[in-house]
């Protein structure tokens, strides 16, 4: 199960068990310098898995959000990457777990030129251009949408939404 709520995370669950947090973020505290907010956004977190989410409880890492603590710089491909790592440190394999393969893609889906004055196109966006949506009169079914002249279709840049 793929989750990525962006819920500050509850540790209850395992509160028994002996956890290493960051006081700040709530992440992993190896992974913390990693992640923070402050200083990384996310297409600058540096690849992490196994060794970073470990924690002082033999077999327990937190993987996914739950790792990032507070820090909105999660991506579901790098939750990906630490449960390969997690899973193959399990397995025994520290090699593999420790042979981190995170490639982002260049598609501006961590950042854009927006705030710095960039027009909508030049900043992309995760699916290219978005067109925008028809504005006009209802019709009926049959009828479909009697468009309204006057305005000039456009493109803009959008993230998947």
């Amino acid at each position: 199960m793929a989750n990525s709520t962006r819920f500050r995370p509850d540790h209850d669950m395992v509160a028994e068990l002996r956890l290493d947090l960051d006081p700040i973020l709530g992440s992993t505290r190896a992974l913390a310098p990693l992640i923070d907010p402050n200083q990384h956004s996310c297409g600058t977190v540096p690849p992490h898995g196994a060794d970073e989410l470990a924690h002082p409880e033999p077999g327990y890492y937190a993987v996914g959000a739950k790792s990032y603590g507070r820090a909105p710089t999660f991506l579901l491909a790098t939750g990906y990457e630490q449960a390969r790592s997690v899973a193959a440190a399990l397995a025994g394999d520290w090699t593999a777990a420790r042979e981190v393969q995170l490639n982002l893609p260049q598609t501006g889906v961590c950042s854009s030129n927006l705030a710095y004055g960039g027009s909508a196109d030049e900043a992309g966006g995760c699916c290219g251009p978005v067109d925008t949506p028809a504005r006009g009169l209802a019709t009926g079914i049959t009828g479909g949408l009697l468009t309204v002249l006057d305005t000039k279709p456009t493109t803009t840049s959008g993230c998947c939404g």
